[in-house]
């Protein structure tokens, strides 16, 4: 059975789907592995180091979709129409195609996948639980993202992070202030800690206090009833209620005056980002201070935000807007993601027959399926099935 590893198009993406190491990995599958040229330069994975650990490397696109079995992505492929080499197309009917393709904004493409009878899987619909945790794809890339969010924020300050005692005098530590406290939110935390700020974090969930608190940081937030409800099973972050928003945006305005660093980080699945920083927020910060936006690719959580660049407002603060975070730092980016993608491909192979087996019993397999035998099977994108009565379609989740 061939795995195929082609090159990343989309722009801002340097990160590949497979590294040497899990090349090697695959290999020890018995699956034969196929390389595009060129598809780990940007994240400093050269062909040679593919070629040794045991890949066939492939110039044209043809050759590498054209008869694989399996192919690992980062984002969804190309289509002409986008300048790609439509992997769609090129591809035999009954391959599968796994990557992190953004399912909630694509559903023309999930349309594209059934009727070209690829299988389609979104590794961003992993499940929460113990068993995919060497599977979730959205925590490693968010844990760089919130490493390289303080990186990002400490070259844009104009001033040190840490508390510097000199003969000339002293420096005081740099105030940060890390809104959402997932994943990326508490790396965020953990790495403006090291470099010796004085750090704070808010988020709507009760259950994140002590995390924040553990890492020497302290915690901000309106903790009435509804704060102490306002986490879903799955671990994410209710929509909170507006009198809770406007008391906690109250909350949050008074502590963003004392701010100097802000990284925002909070996200809804399938939803537009929430806004947490209004204009008159960002204008009551001091001069020099810097904001970082994770969510901007979503929307944003800051006003003014704009999608690929540093906005630099009258009074002086810095709103970044860097796309694909996680691509900024693309050699372990890839790796952490690579070793996700080798996991779950180790759950769909048959050690026996060497072949994909779709267990469709197993809830990992549930979550992440969107398409599959000419169908979109995933229930939450059903009503984008052309071919699905009336009376299947399902709403989409959040």
């Amino acid at each position: 059975m061939r795995v195929a590893i082609p090159r990343e198009r989309r722009p801002n993406e340097r990160r590949v789907a497979a590294s040497p190491e899990t090349v090697k990995k695959l290999k020890g599958l018995g699956l034969d592995v196929v390389v595009e040229s060129g598809a780990g330069a940007e994240a400093s994975f050269p062909d040679g180091a593919y070629a040794e650990a045991g890949a066939r490397i492939e110039v044209e696109p043809a050759a590498v979709f054209g008869d694989a079995d399996l192919v690992l992505m980062v984002q969804r492929p190309q289509d002409k129409a986008e300048g790609g080499p439509d992997a769609l197309h090129l591809l035999k009917p009954g391959a599968v195609l796994i990557g992190m393709p953004a399912p909630h904004g694509s559903r023309d493409w999930l349309r594209a996948c059934a009727a070209a009878g690829v299988t389609a899987v979104a590794m961003e619909l992993m499940p929460r639980i113990s068993r995919a945790q060497s599977m979730d794809v959205l925590s490693s890339q968010a844990n760089l993202a919130g490493y390289r969010a303080v990186i990002d924020a400490a070259y844009e300050y104009g001033r040190a992070f840490p508390m510097m005692m000199t003969a000339a005098g002293t420096v005081a530590p740099a105030r940060c202030l890390v809104m959402g406290v997932g994943v990326a939110g508490l790396q965020a935390i953990a790495t403006a800690r090291r470099l010796g700020a004085v750090v704070s974090a808010t988020d709507v969930r009760p259950a994140v206090k002590e995390q924040v608190q553990s890492l020497g940081a302290t915690f901000v937030a309106v903790e009435d009833e509804e704060f102490r409800q306002a986490e879903t099973a799955g671990g994410y972050a209710k929509e909170m209620s507006p009198g809770y928003r406007a008391r906690q945006a109250e909350l949050i305005a008074a502590t963003l005056r004392k701010q100097d660093i802000v990284i925002t980080t909070a996200l809804i699945p399938g939803r537009k980002a929430p806004v947490l920083i209004d204009a008159a927020m960002v204008a009551s910060m001091k001069p020099g201070s810097v904001i970082v936006d994770l969510a901007v690719e979503q929307g944003g959580n800051v006003e003014g935000a704009r999608p690929g660049e540093v906005v630099v407002t009258p009074g002086g603060v810095r709103i970044v807007g860097h796309l694909n975070v996680p691509s900024r730092i693309a050699m372990d980016a890839s790796a952490l993601y690579a070793r996700n993608l080798f996991k779950f491909v180790e759950l769909l192979v048959n050690r026996q027959t060497g072949a994909v087996a779709l267990d469709w019993n197993d809830e990992i397999i549930k979550a992440t399926v969107l398409t599959h035998g000419g169908r979109i099977v995933h229930p939450a994108f059903a009503d984008a099935d052309p071919a699905a009565p009336p009376s299947s379609a399902a709403p989409v989740s959040a």
